[in-house]
């Protein structure tokens, strides 16, 4: 049985005597690979750029696959728990009662926490650190970092280097990995409305906006995140706005972030002169496209290469991660490029049996949401292969604004 402090479903592996693993950036995937190598006796440095941990605050939701994860790790990030969604379109409306809540966490609080676990698993952090370069020769990767507070540089050489430097990661892009597609995600933290209860999200579905979808998430009984995915960062902010506006909430500030776009399965480790470099999270494309959710397919993420550097190279965690993520491509080509009728038809189709289905299963379980509901709802399948066929190609090319 795993301590409070211990992930729980972590599976014991043997350590590496291969030497310290270099970790590029104080994500939470990134902190969450330095903390699994160090908990196993590897030795691990983490480099980041900012002169401390104090990341940008963002309101976030996730399933309950996060405390399977991480256990007590990330509990001081929870900030409330969601127990219903409503959805609605072109004035439908639906609601899905959750059998297992939702959680609502704040992503500073939880790089916080992962940071403290990593250090006291005994991983080191070195901060103030911009990434500059790497070289690989004899077995070694030595990365060149700039000490901005000193105007001076270091260098450092790893046998594995771990990139958690997010969706522009400059990491990847010096080892010969491509430049990451990015969307851009604006939400405004704002006054909760009168008539909506802290357990529950609500969800706008308005495809002359956006191809994802508005939500409405509240971190308290007080306040809550409004915002949306776009494809045109200045559009997406017009329409979030606008859309404040028409709710008649005023916000009470803006967050912001460009969010990877999934287009295919990222192979996240490359060999470089005998050295190793691996992706995590963000700078893997480790995100839900159906969604853009990233936070419990990033420690996913993190969790598989941890188990690939301690293992020699397998990982069934990645194996059965890329399954999720695929399944998500899967949904999310079929659903893009829907109009307003199509999600009035999406909506009016949700009878019991596909309510009941998404009652039980989380979106980090796609394969037996998708299953369920179609089967309890066939004309569904109809509506998703005619989203496929006719939508595939527009989103590949809409995954980089």
């Amino acid at each position: 049985m795993s301590s409070p402090d211990q992930p729980s479903n972590s599976r014991p592996v043997p350590t590496t005597s291969s030497g310290p693993v270099a970790v590029v950036g104080g994500s939470a995937a990134g902190l969450f690979t330095a903390y699994l190598l160090a908990r196993a006796s590897v030795p691990v440095r983490v480099f980041e750029q900012s002169p401390c941990i104090d990341p940008a605050a963002r309101t976030l939701i996730v399933t309950r696959r996060m405390n399977d994860i991480l256990g007590k790790v990330g509990s001081p990030s929870i900030v409330n728990e969601i127990r219903k969604f409503e959805l609605f379109t072109d004035g439908r409306a639906a609601t899905i009662t959750l059998d297992q809540p939702d959680l609502i966490i704040e992503r500073s609080a939880l790089i916080h926490s992962l940071a403290k676990h990593a250090q006291q698993a005994g991983a080191q952090i070195a901060l103030g650190r911009n990434f500059r370069g790497l070289k690989a020769e004899n077995g070694k990767i030595t990365l060149e970092l700039e000490r901005a507070a000193e105007n001076s540089t270091e260098q450092f050489s790893a046998q594995t280097v771990v990139a958690g430097d997010g969706s522009s990661s400059r990491v990847a892009q010096a080892a010969g990995w491509p430049k990451s597609k990015t969307v851009p995600l604006v939400q405004a933290i704002v006054p909760l409305p009168k008539d909506m209860s802290p357990d529950t999200v609500r969800v706008w579905f308005v495809p002359a906006d956006t191809p994802y979808f508005y939500w409405l998430i509240p971190e308290s009984a007080e306040r809550g995140a409004l915002g949306l995915i776009g494809e045109v960062g200045s559009e997406a902010r017009k329409h979030l706005e606008a859309f404040l506006v028409k709710r008649n909430l005023e916000p009470l500030t803006f967050q912001g972030a460009r969010i990877p776009v999934y287009t295919r399965w990222v192979p996240v480790r490359k060999k470089l002169a005998g050295g190793e470099v691996f992706l995590v999270g963000d700078a893997a494309d480790q995100v839900k496209v159906s969604t853009v959710g990233g936070i419990v397919t990033g420690l996913r993420g993190a969790a598989g290469v941890a188990e690939a550097i301690l293992g020699g190279g397998a990982s069934r965690e990645l194996r059965e991660l890329r399954r999720e993520l695929d399944m998500h491509l899967l949904i999310r080509r079929a659903m893009h490029r829907f109009t307003q009728d199509d999600y009035s038809r999406l909506v009016d189709s949700l009878n019991a049996p596909a309510k009941r289905s998404l009652s039980q299963y989380s979106r980090d379980e796609a394969l037996k949401v998708l299953w369920r509901v179609c089967v309890s709802q066939p004309r569904l399948i109809l509506m998703g292969l005619r989203g496929i066929l006719t939508n595939g190609r527009s989103f590949a090319r809409a995954g980089n604004p």
